[in-house]
């Protein structure tokens, strides 16, 4: 079976390309190589590199292509030490021992550009740019970059572009420090972080939906609570279920988001890529404890405006993240993905070797079986420079080697 294991450039940077493949494609039997070309702000704890706590900035890993990027407004933070063009070193590295290597690419959460240009972030039911690191993926603006950063990572000679946050994002996620002493339940989170930006209105009207009622009703519904109310007693439940004004409204979402992903798999196809889109429903249901509830990830993949069977028509890879402790979820979160896309899409379902989520090497096995048992093409495994050796040494007999 193939599979994958994710790495940041500052990962190999530190540890040395020939050791780190040397692991990567000998001792843990992965074929490819997934490394963040374009990447976000975070704070990792990296528990074998020479800084044991790293920050990381938004920006890409290369020098942005002139043909491409001169003249837009909206063009990638550039990451130290890019114009030593790591990435096309790694290309190198892995085509010398007949490996793949993926360019993971963050395309859509960007807290540098968004606090930059609050116009292209998404605008939630009061009129507030509250969200600096979601970008609106019916921006225009932003849809050209989204094409031209997919384009600029597949010249690097990736066989595959794995295209993160390329979908709208969810109120839950949209700044690094989040405080709230409101008792906000499911609803009004995902009331709160639907976008009411003029191009989503607009697209909302074009297929016949009120998007001033929908609106009315968002600012209704989450005002109450902001008031002093209790909240919902459920949550938003499914799509279906919603009342419909907003329902109309987040199922116009789809069209916006699958168009997107289609759009920027040409783009990428054209540069002699292709694109895995990678969907982070089941990051955002199991990735604090590896426990996720309610409804499977494909049945819940409308929340970020994702509709799996729209957007594997369009696209050659599809990858879940399986954050789940429990092998039958994972069996089952890829079985529903496998269902819903068409054959001719490739799924790769991600799994996480250690904490949270696996506690040894008989359960990655398991859930590796499952994976596969399932339908899945590949399985992969997130991340290298994350978490310790051991855990990593899990990963050959959860691939039968």
């Amino acid at each position: 079976m193939r599979s994958a294991l994710y790495a940041f450039v500052e990962d190999l940077r530190a540890e040395g390309v020939a050791p780190v493949l040397d692991r990567v494609l000998g001792t843990y039997g992965c074929d490819t190589l997934t490394v963040a070309a374009a990447y976000h702000r975070a704070r990792d704890v990296t528990p074998h590199g020479p800084a044991r706590v790293t920050l990381r900035q938004d920006g890409v890993h290369f020098t942005p292509p002139a043909d491409l990027f001169d003249g837009a407004r909206l063009t990638p933070p550039v990451q130290p030490g890019a114009d030593r063009e790591p990435l096309r070193e790694l290309r190198r590295a892995t085509a010398e021992r007949g490996a793949a290597l993926h360019g993971w690419t963050v395309f859509l959460h960007n807290t540098t550009l968004g606090l930059a240009h609050p116009d292209v972030t998404q605008e939630n039911c009061f009129g507030d740019r509250a969200a600096p690191a979601d970008l609106c993926p019916a921006h225009p603006e932003v849809r050209a970059y989204a094409v031209s950063l997919a384009r600029s990572v597949a010249r690097l000679g990736v066989e595959a572009v794995v295209a993160e946050s390329l979908h709208y994002g969810t109120f839950g996620h949209g700044y690094h420090h989040e405080r709230s002493f409101v008792p906000l339940g499911p609803l009004e989170q995902f009331l709160l972080g639907l976008c009411f930006c003029p191009h989503c209105t607009r697209h909302a009207e074009a297929q016949g939906v009120d998007a001033a009622k929908a609106r009315a009703v968002a600012v209704e519904a989450t005002a109450r609570v902001l008031d002093g109310s209790a909240p919902a007693p459920a949550g938003p439940g499914g799509l279906d279920e919603l009342p419909e004004p907003i329902a109309a409204y987040a199922r116009a979402r789809h069209s916006t988001v699958t168009s997107l992903a289609g759009t920027v798999a040409d783009a990428v196809a054209r540069e002699g890529s292709e694109l895995v889109f990678l969907d982070l429903t089941g990051a955002a249901k199991g990735y604090a404890d590896g426990l996720p509830t309610d409804g499977l990830a494909a049945e819940d993949a409308w929340l970020i405006g994702v509709a799996p069977r729209a957007v594997g028509a369009v696209v050659p890879g599809y990858a879940l993240l399986a954050y789940a402790r429990d092998p039958a979820r994972v069996g089952a979160d890829t079985a529903a993905y496998r269902a819903a896309l068409a054959d001719t899409c490739a799924l790769r379902t991600v799994l996480r070797p250690g904490a949270p989520d696996t506690g040894s090497a008989a359960a990655l096995a398991e859930k590796t079986a499952a994976a596969r048992a399932a339908g899945a093409d590949a399985v992969d495994f997130y991340h290298y420079g994350l978490v310790p050796f051991p855990v990593l040494e899990r990963i050959p007999a959860a691939l039968d080697r």
